[in-house]
């Protein structure tokens, strides 16, 4: 079924629920009226549907390979990505003062979230790219922003992210990898990364990699990391990729989907790096890109969601299978209630998490445009929201999205199952998301619970608004909000921060589903309480959010229970 960029949607959250008026009245995005930015969504969606959705099963069917050490991308990536780099796709937010556009990160995110549902294997690579650049933009020295900033924005060279070793985990602090100051201003890096996606290409000059590496004087732990950026090949004196660089591709992984994506072992021996930021500073250089990326990678997961949900729903409208059971129905298993049950589910919680992912780049651009700091706090607070409900949203669709097909789902033929094997590894990747839930519950709630309650108040706003033209799905959702906010209040209390990470996961699927359910009935409120998007509304507010009550319950649960069995116990 070929994929339809909904740029309706867009458009309207936009417009209508997110906030996004706020953003284009600063001086910073003033070039960003509705007219703009209806067509930029408009040619990004065209692109998307006709340049990177084709090439989405080739990346499936034909995995990227390692061939005389070099990585061979699937048929169609190359051509693809070239085609991305020419239209100014890769860095539409990037700084204009090195070639990009200038953009609201909130459009990025839009154009990011069809480039994943079109063809997630291949979005990998830019989403890379805009993560570096930001990282370089903020700690580089004007000479390495100078020369390398310009070839990523225009997608001429590509970037990488090198945390992860075989030893050291989600524990960044354990790596290994060692950089010694050669004396002229450069770093001889040595090490082993492993799941370094976009490791190596056939269709780009340079890779440029930001590797973690601790320096000779570094003391254990996250505080001896600093930040180095080495790149495949040692640019000239006109910047050109020169001389090859002292690493290696030692294998690409053998995954359980996204087999279009090289996902690399990389091999340092030596290689000559640039310290970016200062010394033994390298991870707070590094979140500048992970947050970009934990943004980003939220939103693959509901591109993937929209992915799962178009493939299904074409099916339930084709597929016949037993009598009608409503008058007038079309004989087609979308007349079935539980097969209505599962798209509805699919259509509810995809729109509420891309609202958030909106909500969370609104927040980050009003922070970019005017430096309050109540804009930042909101961001860093749906940040691990946006990650975790975004991911585990595109694995629940597209699980679903299986179940819809029936027996079919499970033949590779119908594609299917692809979309559940490329996103899953998102639940994982840039923070698992039981690392995402412990961040908000603990660093995120440092405030006191400041922000989640300023959060709270809207939602509440939300609900009163809605009591005279939708008095039932108002009553819900602040009943809701409460007992969210009485969660909140008891997590802030709690000094055992273990306490607090035991039920964390479903404390945040409980924070998401309200906040789901506010941005549900926000855009009811903007259709005027009638028609679609109040029907979804009623859905997600009466159906799926109050799950929240238990999911509360079991967030402030504590870690006693877990611990009642010893490991021994738990095996035997």
């Amino acid at each position: 079924m070929p994929y339809r960029a909904p740029v309706d949607q867009f458009r309207f959250l936009l417009e209508h629920v997110v906030g996004f008026d706020a953003v284009r009245a600063t001086d910073r995005f003033a070039d960003a009226t509705p007219d703009t930015t209806d067509a930029i969504l408009t040619e990004a969606g065209r692109f998307a549907e006709e340049v990177f959705a084709p090439v989405q099963r080739a990346g499936d069917l034909h995995p990227a390979r390692l061939e005389n050490g070099v990585v061979r991308t699937p048929p169609g990536y190359a051509e693809a990505f070239r085609a991305l780099s020419e239209g100014g796709w890769v860095a539409t937010s990037a700084p204009a003062e090195h070639g990009g556009m200038g953009l609201p990160l909130t459009i990025t995110t839009a154009i990011n979230e069809m480039l994943a549902a079109a063809c997630l294997g291949l979005e990998l690579t830019p989403l890379m790219s805009q993560g570096q650049i930001e990282a370089l933009d903020h700690h580089a020295s004007p000479e390495i922003k100078a020369l390398y900033m310009p070839r990523l924005i225009s997608g001429e060279w590509t970037g990488t992210m090198n945390l992860t070793e075989p030893q050291a985990g989600s524990d960044v602090g354990a790596l290994r990898t060692r950089a010694v100051p050669n004396g002229d201003g450069t770093y001889a890096i040595t090490g082993q990364k492993i799941y370094i996606s976009g490791g190596d290409n056939d269709f780009t000059t340079n890779i440029c990699h930001l590797v973690l590496a601790r320096l000779p004087d570094g003391v254990p732990g996250t505080k001896g990391i600093s930040l180095f950026l080495v790149p495949k090949r040692l640019p000239d004196a006109d910047g050109n990729p020169g001389v090859a660089n002292s690493l290696r591709v030692v294998s690409v992984e053998h995954k359980m989907g996204l087999h279009g994506s090289a996902t690399c072992v990389m091999d340092y021996d030596g290689a000559t790096g640039w310290l970016i930021g200062p010394e033994h500073g390298g991870m707070a250089c590094m979140f500048t890109m992970m947050n970009n990326a934990r943004l980003g990678v939220g939103v693959q997961g509901l591109g993937a969601a929209e992915g799962a949900l178009q493939h299904a729903m074409a099916f339930a409208l084709d597929r016949r299978q037993g009598r009608p059971p409503v008058q007038g129905g079309t004989g087609a298993i979308v007349d079935h209630a539980d097969v209505r049950r599962m798209l509805m589910t699919m259509k509810a919680e995809t729109q509420a998490a891309r609202a958030i992912a909106l909500a969370n780049a609104v927040a980050i651009d009003m922070a970019t445009a005017t430096g309050d700091p109540a804009w930042s706090s909101r961001a860093a607070l749906l940040t691990p929201i946006t990650k975790a409900y975004g991911t585990d949203t595109g694995c629940r669709v597209a699980d679903m999205g299986i179940q819809v097909h029936g027996g079919m789902g499970f033949v590779e033929e119908t594609g299917a199952a692809q979309y559940l094997r490329d996103v899953r590894v998102t639940a994982i990747y840039e923070g698992t998301n039981g690392i995402q839930s412990m961040d908000l519950v603990g660093r995120k709630m440092m405030d006191g619970g400041a922000e989640a309650f300023r959060l709270l108040d809207e939602i509440a706003a939300t609900a009163a608004a809605a009591r005279d033209s939708l008095p039932d799905l108002a009553k819900a959702l602040d009943e809701a909000a409460a007992t969210l906010r009485h969660t909140v209040q008891t997590l802030v209390a709690e000094p055992d921060l273990n306490n607090r990470f035991a039920g964390s996961v479903p404390f945040l699927r409980a924070f998401a589903l309200v906040l789901g359910g506010h941005f549900h009935l926000k855009s009811a409120l903007a259709e005027g309480a009638a028609g679609p998007r109040t029907a979804l509304a009623r859905f997600h507010i009466l159906r799926l959010l109050p799950e929240h009550a238990g999911l509360c319950v079991h967030a402030l649960a504590g870690a006693g229970d877990l611990y009642a069995m010893t490991a021994e116990e738990l095996a035997a």
